[in-house]
């Protein structure tokens, strides 16, 4: 424990030394730069959608230009400087006389006096005989009318061009109008930087908002990083993550934590016990066995009785240290047995047979009978040594406990689909309280009475644990003063008729 704290202690006194951004900075800046991107997306999408807008109505514009020219220019049969003048100045346009044409001089004024707009009139020769203002753009003949958006490194607007002919359809010259999209770049620009503003509000919202909610949404993990911190350093502490009162896998987790707290102190509470058990019966045969080694080496060694009588205790106490030493390695095996369940097949009465002569030799002073109403050789899916191990913890069990009447009844039954085997004992008796816990790691009835019977109460959560791991069950029936009864359920895997392996005792 104090290797891991101290590792524990190093890793965080690194990672102290070195800079690290917080969780909820991460998130922080995580949902801020992913709302940004969004943003950034969908202003790009919007800006582009504004400024095809704006080049169609500029387009639209510059073709109403044109028309608006042509049609004023369609009256006459020649074009020159003098005569285009007369129709495009704005004092002759907007000293025209005829009122239906009022609306269409008051368009071409507000064109032709656009800053961002150059209407240019060409005689057949190609000359220029009219311009409201200048311009740099170079004139080519045009076969029809077109309008072009020339995106270069000089020039990026439209340019119109169109033939004029008159109302006789003869052509008498060209025009040119040409759109820099002054206005337009200007309202681009205003987009970007309105955009650029909006980015950087948003960006600075969102992430204080994901700041604000990582804080929120990590509060219960900093509880419980201080409730881990507090177990890592007193293992023997109480402290348990406290009810967050948030449904969500935080509490699940919180819920899960606190379990695993629980039974790992109780694990921790269950070995030092037995620890402290087995040191303390550990000491006795140790203290016994030297006690008998300095009598023999004072004086003892010379009188074959004293001799006979030492060696004799020597050797019990060193075969209740085996059986200690046993117990311990039956501790540290406990948490391995689930993996090693087999698919082996075996005869359960067989194995029935075999460990009942067995007690009955091992135990000549105890009655022993066996009934059975298996009237065929069923056979179950247990690992045949499993199952020869259970019924030796079932019988020692029933041994330990029967004090009185020396006297154990075994019986085996089946069904259509299973094999039962019961072992009966009229020994001490179990409460109703205790029947619920004898199942439980560690757990022993009387605390005394079994460090003189010994055991370290794993056989029975040992039993339970082989029985349910092959799909079978275990169950106890025991009154106090007239003693248990375990019962033994298997699943049926097949029934072999060719051997018949029963052998009935006789009952007592």
């Amino acid at each position: 424990m104090s290797e891991d704290l101290g590792k524990q202690t190093a890793y965080m006194q690194t990672g102290l030394s070195k800079r690290r951004l917080s969780l909820k900075w991460k998130w922080a800046i995580g949902t801020g730069v992913g709302v940004l991107l969004i943003f950034i997306i969908f202003s790009f999408f919007v800006f582009n959608s504004i400024s095809q807008v704006m080049v169609s109505q500029e387009r639209s514009q510059v073709n109403a230009t044109m028309n608006s020219v042509i049609s004023r220019l369609q009256r006459v049969s020649k074009i020159d400087g003098i005569t285009v003048g007369q129709y495009l100045r704005p004092d002759n346009a907007a000293g025209n006389s005829d009122q239906s044409e009022q609306p269409y001089s008051n368009a071409l004024l507000t064109n032709l006096a656009r800053r961002d707009i150059v209407v240019s009139v060409y005689d057949l020769k190609s000359e220029q005989v009219f311009s409201s203002r200048r311009s740099s753009e170079k004139f080519k003949v045009p076969t029809s009318r077109t309008i072009t958006h020339p995106k270069g490194s000089q020039f990026n607007g439209l340019i119109g061009r169109a033939p004029i002919r008159n109302h006789e359809g003869k052509l008498i010259g060209y025009i040119q109008v040409v759109d820099t999209l002054a206005t337009v770049k200007q309202t681009q620009q205003k987009i970007i930087w309105i955009v650029v503003l909006l980015t950087l509000i948003a960006f600075a919202l969102i992430s204080l908002f994901g700041y604000l909610l990582a804080t929120y949404l990590l509060r219960p993990i900093n509880v419980m990083n201080r409730t881990m911190k507090e177990v890592t350093e007193d293992p023997q502490t109480e402290r348990r993550i406290p009810d967050l009162e948030r449904n969500d896998e935080l509490s699940d987790l919180a819920i899960v934590f606190n379990d695993m707290l629980d039974r790992m102190q109780r694990y921790i509470d269950q070995q030092h016990q037995f620890v402290e058990d087995v040191s303390h019966e550990l000491r006795t045969p140790v203290a016994v066995i030297q006690g008998h080694m300095e009598m023999l080496n004072r004086w003892g060694k010379d009188d074959p009785k004293i001799l006979n009588e030492s060696l004799q205790a020597s050797l019990d106490e060193t075969k209740r240290m085996q059986s200690l030493v046993q117990e311990m390695l039956d501790l540290t095996r406990a948490d391995q047995i689930e993996i090693h369940f087999s698919k082996e097949e075996t005869p359960v009465m067989r194995v029935v047979n075999q460990v009942f002569n067995d007690f009955k030799m091992i135990h000549p002073d105890f009655t022993f009978t066996l009934d059975s109403d298996v009237h065929s050789n069923p056979i179950v899916q247990i690992y045949r040594n499993h199952l020869e191990q259970v019924l030796i913890i079932l019988l020692d069990n029933a041994v330990k406990y029967s004090t009185k009447r020396k006297e154990i009844h075994v019986s085996a039954a089946e069904d259509a689909r299973t094999v039962q085997i019961a072992i009966q004992d009229f020994g001490e008796g179990i409460s109703e309280e205790n029947a619920k816990k004898v199942f439980n790691r560690f757990y022993r009835v009387d605390k005394a009475r079994s460090r003189d019977k010994g055991g370290n109460g794993l056989g029975l959560s040992i039993a339970q644990r082989l029985i349910e791991g092959y799909h079978g069950k275990i169950s106890l029936e025991s009154s106090v003063g007239y003693g248990s009864i375990f019962r033994i359920t298997l699943p049926i895997v097949k029934d072999d008729p060719k051997e018949n392996l029963i052998s009935e005792e006789p009952k007592d």
